[in-house]
């Protein structure tokens, strides 16, 4: 996938205002801690984490979604009745029909021209959607894209905690769910539009690649369990093993379509899932960690918000400047890797 006549307009996302610490997490867990001799700090030193955030009461994936989107339009030239197309890329949906984009629509005030679907991918649903709606940009049939994604993993924490409770679990039983007590909350939006007519573009997408493996995707699988809860289990070992195999495939074909090399990055925007994986990923490309920026440590794992958000606040802190060059290394279990080539 090669663009040139795409960009983001803008980004803008939303995050909760309640902190939870590993370490709070773990003192809600001391029953289990206690009863099998588990170490007090095990989640931040096997994860890097420090906190995660969650909003205090229920916030459905559509308000989230709006409330980024309405800051992302605040941010742009763009009119809410210049929307072509609205896209809600998260896990997190507010029920199976209709689609989430429609209650987004509604929250927004956007116009009947607008076009609305929902796309979902695990972690990755995010870049997806913003190389769907480029697609349609670079081919003439919209001018305007709304990317929007709201994740709430509060419900799936929650559920944990209780299910890691029971008092039959053993040390080898407890490991699918351990994964769980990384994820966070949040939401994210970006504007796409023509390059042509851009008024305020952050940068360019150059190119886009991806890589498919479905002989994985066992390794980690959620679904929803009644009354709010969310359940997931996850192999994380496994997955952490594969998900490397498939990102040294995507980077391959990823120096092919764009002719960068591993030098050739100012900056390195991967999906956040934790240190092991933010170490392993970079040593099996050969990439630079001094062009690592990571969100992990206080944001935790946010499902498909969590690589488009840490770039939102890369940029935000002038880790990303004028004429870089940005690699976009998101996965998804499944698993499916995308890699996106963007300049600022």
């Amino acid at each position: 996938m090669l663009f040139s006549d795409v960009c983001i307009e803008s980004l803008a996302y939303t995050l909760p205002p309640e902190c939870w610490s590993s370490e709070a997490i773990e003192n809600r867990l001391s029953p289990l801690y206690n009863r099998l001799k588990l170490p007090y700090g095990r989640l931040e030193l096997m994860t890097g984490i420090k906190e995660r955030r969650f909003w205090p009461q229920p916030v459905a994936a559509s308000e989230a979604s709006a409330m980024a989107a309405e800051a992302a339009l605040v941010k742009t030239g763009v009119a809410k009745g210049d929307i072509d197309l609205l896209a809600h890329s998260a896990v997190c949906r507010d029920r199976l029909e209709p689609a989430t984009a429609a209650y987004v629509h509604q929250r927004l005030g956007l116009t009947g021209k607008t076009q609305i679907f929902d796309l979902s991918n695990a972690c990755l649903g995010f870049l997806n959607a913003m190389t769907l709606a480029g697609s349609m940009i670079q081919g003439g049939q919209i001018d305007n894209a709304l990317i929007v994604a709201g994740e709430n993993g509060k419900p799936l924490v929650e559920n944990t905690i209780k299910q890691l409770l029971k008092p039959e679990l053993t040390r080898s039983s407890i490991k699918p769910f351990f994964a769980n007590l990384t994820i966070g909350a949040g939401a994210v939006a970006a504007v796409l539009r023509r390059t042509s007519v851009s008024e305020k573009s952050l940068g360019k997408l150059l190119a886009g690649v991806v890589e498919t493996d479905t002989t994985h995707n066992e390794l980690c699988e959620g679904d929803s369990a009644g009354d709010n809860a969310l359940v997931m289990q996850t192999d994380s070992e496994e997955l952490l093993k594969a998900g490397i195999g498939v990102a040294e495939r995507a980077w391959v074909k990823f120096k092919e379509a764009t002719g960068w090399s591993e030098e050739t990055p100012d900056r390195i925007i991967t999906h956040q899932v934790g240190r092991a994986h933010q170490r392993r990923l970079f040593e099996a490309l050969n990439l630079n960690p001094e062009r690592d920026f990571t969100t992990y440590e206080t944001l935790g794992n946010v499902g498909s918000v969590s690589l488009p958000i840490t770039l939102a606040i890369a940029l935000e802190k002038g880790a990303v400047k004028k004429g870089d060059k940005v690699a976009l290394l998101g996965i998804g279990s499944g698993l499916s890797s995308m890699m996106l080539a963007f300049q600022m």
